[in-house]
């Protein structure tokens, strides 16, 4: 027998308009291919090869999707003047913290310039090579902290001849120089970056315990939101996509193995959730989805500089365990996350340019897969896109 459609294309039309912005990017399409498939949509691939306007298409749902998620992706309704897009579908693809694209490194202490520099550097997540000199932070600027947007790299605090309060910002759709968009609650050097999908966190530094959050949405100052379990600095930074982290570091000992905790949802203190295997200052953070890597650092008295890649799990409360080692130990170098690797690059001693590489499926150490543009260290902001 004849089966009529009419119902179904309603419901799922219904269904569309009904959503709200917690829709995902791939449950809009799904609704899309049914309509589709029931014969009241039609697909583009871009919103100008759409048909005129007109009031035979009065009604007409159309799906545009390019091929990807990242640009000119909707779904239109034809009200007979115009289409309106009803969702975006860029926007509707979940954040997430860790980069497809490219791996970033903004300021540092480079010899060869020599001192602090303003230099922004990219290298690529999708196949292994140098970094190339891209653009300039608004100042020159070192010990800074890195955050990521699904758009956008912050540098925050930092040291150029005292602390500082800024906060930069550059785009990573195009090689443009940063500028500066906002303070920070106070002037800080050597601390620590991390990033949720709303906002960005600047955490500890030289002397200081604060955690301070800033958004993403508008270029707004930083405020004061909680406090660290006590005050430190060359640290790591890792975010999940419900906490922030802090691991190791200086502060009360010349070497913190500490693991602290502290909630995105709501602005509240960190807590000690862990442990590294050894305490360390100057360590390199990573994230995967699941878990947070900790990477160098060094162990005083003696001075000995660490190559040991720590993980720990996101899912629980618990402490680190080695999983691997760097291609050469080094500490106060910037990390970067794709969405299936570890970056750690420059560093010192000596002051290196290597960028290593280490996999989040498997527990592995790290290949040296690049070059930076300049050696650097003095945990120059890593960022990721």
């Amino acid at each position: 027998m004849a089966i009529d459609t009419t119902n179904i294309q309603a419901a799922i039309a219904a269904k569309i308009a009904a959503e709200d912005s917690a829709v995902t990017a791939l449950e809009l399409l799904q609704y899309g291919v049914g309509l589709s498939e029931y014969g009241a949509a039609q697909y583009y691939t871009s919103a100008a090869s759409l048909p005129t306007a007109d009031n035979d298409l009065k009604g007409m749902i159309a799906l545009v999707y390019t091929g990807d998620l990242t640009s000119g992706n909707g779904l239109y309704l034809c009200t007979g003047t115009e289409w309106f897009e009803m969702q975006d579908l860029d926007s509707a693809a979940p954040y997430s913290f860790q980069g497809s694209n490219f791996g970033y490194v903004s300021g540092g202490f480079a010899p060869a310039a020599p001192g602090a520099v303003n230099t922004i550097e990219k290298f690529s997540f999708t196949s292994d090579g140098n970094a190339s000199d891209i653009a300039d932070l608004s100042t020159v600027n070192n010990q800074n902290a890195g955050q990521s947007s699904s758009s956008n790299g912050y540098s925050s605090g930092g040291f150029s001849g005292g602390a500082l309060t800024t906060i930069d910002k550059f785009p990573f759709s195009t090689d443009t120089n940063a500028t500066n968009v906002a303070a920070l609650s106070i002037a800080r050097n050597f601390c620590e970056g991390q990033s949720s999908s709303e906002n960005g966190y600047t955490s500890g530094g030289t002397s200081s315990n604060v955690i301070d959050k800033f958004p993403f949405a508008a270029d707004a100052g930083a405020s004061d939101v909680g406090d660290l379990t006590s005050g430190k600095y060359r640290t790591a930074g890792q975010s999940s996509s419900t906490h922030g982290y802090v691991s190791g570091g200086s502060g009360p000992s010349p070497n913190i193995n500490e693991i602290e905790k502290f909630p995105f949802a709501s602005d509240a203190n960190a807590s000690d959730v862990g442990d590294l295997t050894g305490g360390r200052y100057g360590p390199i953070g990573q994230s995967s989805t699941v878990s947070g890597y900790t990477s160098g650092g060094m162990f005083s008295p003696p001075f000995q500089v660490q190559n040991v890649i720590d993980k720990f799990p996101f899912s629980s409360d618990a402490s680190a365990s080695d999983v691997g080692d760097l291609s050469v130990a080094r500490l106060n170098g910037s990390g970067q996350s794709s969405t299936v690797s570890g970056y750690t690059s420059g560093g010192t001693p000596p002051v290196s340019n290597v960028i290593d590489k280490f996999p989040f499926a498997s527990d592995a150490s790290a290949s040296d897969v690049g070059d930076l543009f300049q050696a650097k260290t003095n945990k120059p902001a890593g960022q990721q896109y």
